[in-house]
């Protein structure tokens, strides 16, 4: 009988699909334990190596709860919409709903590749999912529930009396009654105050008007990052470095109408909801700035010669009499207006170059130094003073209120400004409004220690007194009062996309109708192109049937519009993080097509018990959700506040790319003195190296060769060459022999890893056949005629050609063997390189695991009585791997067992009492061999609920004592004896041993040092 891992694992692969062997129940008697993975985004490149570490940790511990006793939800799904899919369409011409399909269920693609498929790549691994949970987000039966839960955020307004969001209607009502005096409302800015009778006496229009100004989502004019190349607005995470994640290209900062979140509502309940989650305390702090509470106050700087003042968020309102100068976003509304004739195309200039930078670009650029002033001058509300308005992109305008009072004196950035322009155009000296502090080198920023000077009423008072006096007499001219601000801004839900939920809304005059649920799904029309139209509409713009026929209650033809019963449709679809922001609830009731899920599924598994996911995430999709989950809270679905009790991120596993190295040599050309770098362009032939050193060596070779294969290109370059002009007869003459390289550099190049062994060399054939322009590279090898590449350590990723598949771990070792050393790489946490060579070593393991079990001639396991030896390797094993699952520190789980097998090896143990618990023991992590052992052993069913073995402490207490023996420190001997002996007996019978009479040689020792369960030694 032989370990056959292919064999095994389809089997009992098969088996768990055919008994449904992890299917959870929404009614078990059991406790509930719900384990989630976030769910991936089924790309064409398909899963590598990296993507199922998390998935197997939380495999090992769904796996583990189950042998306890629990009733464990462990779902997988696919966040199936979004950009890269659209793009991939757009560049194959393929449909994305086809291409999604593909990725997640295989087959061949319009282009004839194959493509594995999500799903089976999954299935390969072994994981204990609920497959009868699946969910899809582009699924119009998904995304149903999505456009839903939108319509619930449209018809909710969030009332900070009562802390939570309301219905619409209640809201109305109180206008209604009494107008919006006195309501306490997360609203927009710009709220005007009407009465009772002024508002019942508003039409119908004007009522819709003000409500989207209180509504959860809603239409306005937003800032967002526009990607010109892609067609669509980004969000912050899908920008890198200035220019889209996806494609590389630049993004600007643009106006544009766009539906959004108000996020902004829950800033308080998301920061105070950090408290009562065990998450990462990075994670936890990433959400904290992000959400970015400060507390300071408001104050109103009127603009000279004008109505409009400039409102200024502060968290320093002590340092008002500091002021030298204002800075207001170059986006900010009122830069337009408030501009002198003298330097509108100074700041027309700057506001379209600040446009091409991202705000993250603007946050993190600390040195550069810029801005413009606009001619204009506020007034400083207690001296009257005029005070320069400039604009600069380190204020940005979805901060506070996109402006700031700029105190010099108290902030580097400010000070930093001041002195770059200084005496230009207004720009007033720094004052110092700090008694006994020295600013002439930099800005005094602290709030400790403080003692306010040169500030009129607030001079010899602290930071905490002036702040008080100041709000308070901001309050008396009323231009000022104190406020809790917070960084988080309403999230952008627009995007000019196609592979997106559709918005389940049509437009009546300009304003946006919410069409019933009793209608959804609206499923995206089909579309010729996934590119924006012609005159600038987002792809849905170049739908044919896409319109709302308000008495029919369907989508029909754009021709048949006519706004008075047929309207046009919201062309715009939702974000990605839309279907991902609500999942987990959905995975409770999968199949309910009435609801996202019922009331009695949502109160069973309430909330994620354990999530694992990246960290990548911590302030997109992980408060994104928080905030759905709250918003659901409120309105009486979900039944928790957070979603994810304990959330774990796993570490990347790391690729080990390959490199060769490029020699680009440096040319003399003798006779002409020309000295020149030959390039690619230049040269028919490069040179390939493992050593950057190398150079000296094969000086001579290379030269030869860059001679003789160049010399005609290098005669060409040389004939245009500006300098060389009227020379063309010399350079007609030139030979070989002329030709030398005096200098190279090297640039490394990636290679396929496929094309590299075990020990880093490459197959030279197999690199020249891989792109044309190799075809007739040349190599410099090592003394044994082998190419040894370069080896780093990088993100794994198809583009660095570093990419391990899962699939072909599992086809040469078996699944088993892939979960066991992704778990033994090292602590789940952590980033950690892949290496293929260690495999072999988790292989050999298991197939030593199995001959305890069994040897070529079938099963050898005996009703033998387990030696004491055997009980405490198993015991121990127990005790190690609980505990290890419980903290996660799966890595050492690894480790324990393979020092338990050899153990048991080497105690020759094939007891059926110490094997079949082991089984039991090792099934989470290794589930197809466990299976397979435990069928063998003569047992029926799955392993996968069988009860984990109870770890006796017993087993574990040690009743003798192996001691070394010593004379004068040296050790001698072992001896063992029972630890229930007195020093005096141990003494006794280590004076009688014959070793201790041999080594004493018939002399007496001076003194017996002997500790109980220690030592023994012999002295003198």
């Amino acid at each position: 009988m032989k370990y056959n891992p292919n064999e095994i694992e389809a089997k009992w692969q098969k088996y768990w699909a055919e008994h449904k062997t992890f299917a959870a129940k929404n009614d078990s008697d059991k406790p509930k334990h719900y384990v989630l993975d976030m769910f991936p985004y089924p790309s064409g490149a398909g899963l590598h190596v990296g993507h199922p570490l998390g998935y197997i940790a939380s495999d090992v511990y769904s796996r583990y709860k189950r042998h306890q006793g629990f009733n464990v939800l462990h779902p997988m799904g696919y966040d199936s919409f979004g950009l890269p899919a659209e793009q991939y369409a757009i560049q194959t011409g393929q449909r994305p709903e086809d291409t999604t399909s593909v990725n997640i269920d295989g087959g061949v693609d319009k282009e004839g590749k194959v493509i594995a498929g999500y799903r089976k790549q999954l299935d390969k691994i072994g994981f204990s999912f609920d497959w009868d949970r699946e969910v899809r987000t582009s699924n119009p039966d998904y995304y149903k529930h999505t456009q839903w839960i939108f319509i619930q955020l449209f018809n909710s307004w969030y009332n900070k009396s009562t802390d939570k969001a309301e219905d619409i209607s209640t809201l109305v009502a109180v206008f209604s009654a009494e107008g919006n005096a006195n309501v306490n409302a997360v609203c927009d800015d710009t709220i005007e105050l009407f009465s009772a009778d002024e508002w019942n006496a508003f039409a119908k229009e004007q009522q819709e008007k003000i409500l989207l100004q209180y509504r959860l989502t809603y239409l306005a004019e937003t800032e967002v990052n526009w990607c010109p190349g892609l067609g669509t607005v980004l969000a912050n995470d899908e920008i890198v470095n200035g220019v889209s994640e996806r494609g590389g290209y630049p993004v600007i900062r643009k106006k544009m109408t766009q539906w959004s979140m108000r996020i902004s509502a829950y800033a308080e309940r998301l920061l105070q909801g950090l408290n009562d989650i065990d998450w990462s305390e990075s994670i936890k702090e990433s959400q904290r700035n992000w959400i970015g509470k400060s507390v300071g106050a408001m104050v109103d700087f009127r603009l000279q010669n004008s109505e409009s003042s400039i409102s200024v968020f502060t968290t320093r309102p002590d340092t008002i009499f500091g002021v030298t100068f204002m800075t207001l976003a170059p986006e900010h509304e009122l830069v337009a207006q408030i501009t002198t004739a003298e330097q509108k195309a100074e700041v027309e200039a700057y506001i379209e170059k600040t446009a091409k930078r991202s705000e993250r670009e603007r946050m993190a650029d600390v040195k550069t130094i810029s801005g413009v002033f606009t001619g204009a001058f506020a007034e400083h509300p207690f001296t009257k003073e005029p005070i320069p308005v400039w604009i600069g992109d380190y204020v940005l305008a979805g901060y506070g209120t996109g402006a700031v009072m700029a105190v010099p004196c108290g902030d580097e950035r400010d000070y930093a400004f001041a002195n770059f322009f200084k005496g230009q155009n207004g720009m007033q000296e720094i004052k110092n409004i700090f008694a006994n502090v020295d600013i002439s080198k930099e800005a005094f920023g602290s709030k400790d220690n403080v003692e306010i000077a040169n500030s009129d009423f607030l001079n010899g008072l602290n930071y905490k007194e002036a702040t008080k006096k100041i709000i308070s007499a901001l309050e008396d001219i009323g231009q000022g009062k104190g406020k809790i601000n917070y960084r988080l801004r309403d999230a952008v839900f627009s995007r000019q996309r196609y592979w997106g939920e559709p918005f389940p809304v049509y437009y009546v005059n300009g304003l946006p109708q919410m069409i019933d649920a009793k209608h959804l799904p609206i499923v995206l029309p089909e579309v010729e192109k996934y590119l924006p139209t012609e005159d600038g509409l987002p792809p849905l713009g170049n739908a044919t049937v896409w319109a709302w026929d308000s008495l029919q209650n369907a989508v029909v033809s754009t021709q048949l519009i006519d706004n008075v019963n047929i309207f046009p449709l919201e062309l715009n679809t939702m974000p990605g993080w839309a279907g991902s922001s609500w999942y987990w609830m959905r995975y409770m009731d999968a199949q309910n097509e009435g609801e996202f899920a019922s009331k009695e599924a949502l109160a069973y598994w309430e909330s994620v018990d354990l999530y694992i996911g990246g960290s990548e995430h911590a302030t997109g999709h992980l408060l994104y959700s928080r905030f759905w989950n709250k918003f659901l809270k409120d309105k009486g679905f979900a039944p928790t506040e957070e979603p994810f009790k304990k959330l774990i991120n796993q570490g990347m596993i790391l690729g080990m790319s390959a490199f060769v190295y490029r020699v680009l040599p440096f040319i003399h050309v003798k006779g002409l003195d020309a000295r020149f770098p030959l390039s690619p362009e230049k040269s028919s032939v490069f040179f390939i190296t493992s050593k950057y050193n190398d150079f000296e060596k094969y000086k001579d070779v290379i030269s030869k060769s860059v001679a003789e294969k160049s010399i005609n290109g290098i005669k060409k370059y040389l004939l245009n060459e500006e300098a060389l002009q009227g020379r063309d007869e010399e350079i007609e003459k030139i030979k070989i022999e002329d030709i030398s390289v005096f200098q190279i550099s090297t640039n490394a190049i990636h290679v396929d890893v496929s094309m590299v062994n075990s020990s880093d060399e490459l197959d030279l054939e197999k690199f020249k056949a891989w792109r044309e322009d190799y075809v007739d590279a040349e190599f410099i090898c090592d003394e044994n005629g082998k190419y040894i590449v370069g080896r780093e350590v990088e993100k794994m990723s198809k583009s660095k050609y570093n990419v391990v598949t899962p699939d072909d771990i599992c086809n040469e070792y078996g699944a088993d063997t892939l979960r066991l050393y992704e778990m033994f790489l090292g602590p789940l946490e952590q980033a950690k390189p892949w290496n293929t060579a260690g495999i072999s070593g988790v292989f050999g393991f298991l197939k030593k695991l199995c001959r305890l079990y069994f040897d070529e001639n079938g099963l050898i396991v005996t009703n033998d009585e387990p030696t004491k030896d055997n009980l405490k390797s198993l015991h121990k094993t127990i005790k190690k791997v609980a505990e290890d699952i419980e903290s996660f520190s799966f890595n050492t789980s690894v480790s324990q067992f393979m020092i338990c097998v050899n153990e048991l090896s080497a105690q020759n143990c094939h007891s059926r009492a110490i094997l079949e618990p082991l089984a039991i023991v090792i099934s989470p992590y290794a589930p197809h061999i466990a299976e397979e052992l435990w069928s063998l052993l003569g047992n029926t069913g799955s392993i996968a609920t069988v009860p984990f073995p109870v770890f006796e402490a017993v087993h574990l207490v040690e009743s003798d004592k192996e001691y070394p023996v010593s004379f004068n420190g040296k050790m001698r001997f072992t001896i063992n004896l029972p630890l229930d002996l007195t020093k005096e007996q141990i003494e006794e019978i280590v004076m009688k041993d014959e070793r201790t009479i041999k080594q004493l040689d018939g002399k007496t020792p001076n003194k017996v040092i002997i500790v109980p369960g220690k030592i023994i030694n012999l002295v003198g």
